[in-house]
């Protein structure tokens, strides 16, 4: 039996319960914006806790809260990926949003001056759309990593967990980031662990010691991060191409650490030659395991707009559609700033958004009520 689509009419989207959507939503709802949430997952959260076992937020609890609500416990503690998972969660619930979990958005296509989103069998018509997301919805791996023996274990930084998930034997870990090289510490203790990809530079202190925690978070954040590197100035928007292609710098993680715990640096891995890793210097690794650190492609097919570049991306300004009024995003990387997808800065962007989209809201009911009289 065919199923029914169900048509319901609501002034903006959320597509999204992370971070970015739930900020857009206080946002709205302080506004007195109607909206209503969709996401994929079974409970707000669920992106935080699926992360690999060790996580810790780069950030401590002073510096991890969303507008309105602080975050729970000591302000100098790091959160680990389920309390943050846990906060959201009890965000949403504090705040009382309309959300719907379960509930994947398939497609969102323009009519008229509004749009269209379908969710299974569920369709909504809205003035505003908020994709309130990351640009990293999809894994992104090599093509020659097919070409892999088959008995080599191969996982995506997205899919692991804990070192249970690898066979004895040595490791290779593609991607020298910041999950890479955390992947890295955590694998080293029982596996010879190789780690490919060039240096990409790293923070010079300690996060989580003091006196960090009270001056250099605090000016790393609320002002590099935060401020200089925006588009707002010469040096953010320099900064921002280079940033959108390539990983940002090693933010707990210290050379000197990954050294002294046993994981071998290496040049990147160019391809395969009889099942194996080849790096680019030539070097043929015999390896049971890889883990790819490669990043992630953008993951918006499903938005049915000629609003994207040959990368993936969407053509905006700092969130803001041009070729699509009424289209916004929220949480991608370096959307107006370093800041733009880290839970202290997203604030102020979701906080633009909002009024953005409830001044057009607004205009809309007018002119509705205009036609109708």
């Amino acid at each position: 039996m065919a199923s029914t689509t169900r048509t319901e009419r609501v002034n903006s989207v959320i597509v999204g319960a992370g971070q970015a959507g739930l900020s857009v939503a206080y946002h709205l709802q302080r506004r007195g914006v109607p909206f209503v949430m969709l996401d994929a997952n079974a409970r707000v959260g669920d992106v935080w806790r699926r992360r690999w076992d060790s996580l810790r937020l780069f950030t401590p609890g002073k510096f991890s809260s969303l507008d309105g609500w602080p975050f729970p416990g000591g302000r100098n503690h790091f959160p680990t990926k389920d309390e943050m998972g846990d906060y959201l969660e009890a965000y949403a619930r504090h705040f009382a949003f309309p959300i719907r979990m379960n509930t994947r958005v398939e497609r969102v296509s323009r009519q008229g001056s509004g749009y269209v989103v379908v969710a299974g069998d569920e369709r909504f018509e809205a003035d505003n759309v908020v994709v309130a997301m990351a640009n990293h919805q999809r894994p992104a791996v090599p093509v020659f990593a097919a070409d892999l023996d088959p008995s080599i274990v191969q996982l995506h930084s997205l899919d692991y967990r804990n070192p249970s998930q690898v066979r004895d034997g040595a490791v290779l870990i593609a991607g020298a980031g910041n999950s890479g090289a955390e992947i890295a510490l955590d694998l080293v203790k029982d596996h010879r662990v190789w780690l490919a990809g060039r240096a990409t530079g790293h923070v010079p202190f300690h996060v989580d010691q003091r006196p960090s925690l009270v001056i250099l978070m605090r000016l790393v954040l609320r002002v590099m991060f935060h401020r200089v590197l925006s588009v707002g100035n010469p040096i953010g928007r320099r900064m921002r191409v280079k940033m959108l292609h390539g990983g940002g710098p090693l933010v707990r993680t210290k050379p000197y650490q990954l050294k002294n715990a046993g994981v071998e640096r290496v040049t990147r891995v160019a391809g395969v030659r009889d099942g194996k890793p080849v790096l680019e210097d030539g070097r043929v690794l015999d390896v049971a395991n890889v883990v790819w650190a490669t990043g992630f492609h953008a993951g918006f097919s499903w938005i049915d707009l000629p609003i994207f570049g040959a990368d993936g991306l969407p053509a905006h300004e700092g969130g803001v559609v041009a070729d699509a009024p009424g289209l916004f995003f929220v949480g991608l990387h370096f959307l107006y700033a370093m800041s733009s997808e880290m839970i202290h800065g997203v604030g102020r962007d979701a906080d633009r958004i909002a009024d953005l989209a409830a001044r057009r809201s607004s205009q809309a009911d007018s002119a509705r009520r205009s036609k109708a009289a």
